[in-house]
């Protein structure tokens, strides 16, 4: 595994957890009804179920001071963004159960919390880290190409910004650095080229000729490689 490898003790981890069950517990009904009103979830259960985690990632930052464990969901992202914009309810929150107020830094690690070195974090460490704290897998919430369906509508960012090309029977995205963000099998060249110019559509909106789990597979690929967000 690369990435920081952390000696725990589950003793002392079970009893660190029990300090922080008034953060599990708490709620934010007014948070929740935002993210349902704007479309962010498609229902009030999965609105708590982001919130939770978010929760949880604020926790394990806090407790491994030395760690910079990055935030690996673009959608619970989303929904601690949200909450930041409660600007009086996010900053007393932070400061009952964290001490001091918690920057929000979009899709990266949290800001240190009066500590000055961390070190670097992977997923796996991370996910290895999630379920020895907090005792249970880790939800597959936090894997945002898991949400992919032919009825899910994806948003890109950087749309017009990058450039497809084909070689060698594969199709390539490469990302406005330069950089090659995506390789796949040319069949699927006209739904690249169509994802690289649009800003949002449904995964059912691809053209070409891909099966439905085509579809699906090549946009959750695009997904996990940050190029889309996904979007109820």
């Amino acid at each position: 595994m690369n990435g920081p490898e952390l000696t725990t003790d589950k003793a002392a981890d079970r009893e660190t957890l029990a300090r922080y069950e008034s953060v599990l517990r708490y709620e934010a009904g007014y948070l929740i009804d935002k993210l349902v009103k704007e479309r962010i979830v498609d229902s009030p259960e999965e609105g708590e179920s982001l919130f939770a985690e978010v929760k949880k990632f604020l926790i394990l930052s806090y407790v491994d001071s030395d760690v910079t464990w990055n935030m690996y969901s673009v959608r619970i992202d989303e929904a601690w963004h949200q909450f930041v914009l409660f600007t009086r309810q996010y900053t007393d929150f932070c400061r009952r159960y964290f001490g001091e107020y918690v920057h929000h830094i979009p899709s990266g690690p949290l800001e240190p919390l009066g500590h000055a070195t961390r070190r670097p974090s992977t997923f796996e460490a991370f996910r290895a880290r999630y379920e020895s704290f907090f005792g249970n897998p880790l939800p597959d919430v936090w894997l945002d190409g898991l949400s992919i369906s032919l009825s899910r509508r994806v948003i890109n960012y950087h749309a017009g910004r990058g450039l497809v090309s084909a070689e060698g029977g594969m199709a390539c995205l490469k990302g406005p650095a330069g950089n090659v963000d995506v390789l796949v099998s040319d069949i699927a060249r006209n739904a690249l080229e169509f994802v690289a110019q649009t800003s949002s559509f449904y995964v059912r909106e691809l053209p070409g000729d891909l099966t439905d789990d085509e579809k699906v597979g090549l946009i959750a690929t695009l997904v996990e490689h940050r190029i889309l967000r996904v979007a109820p």
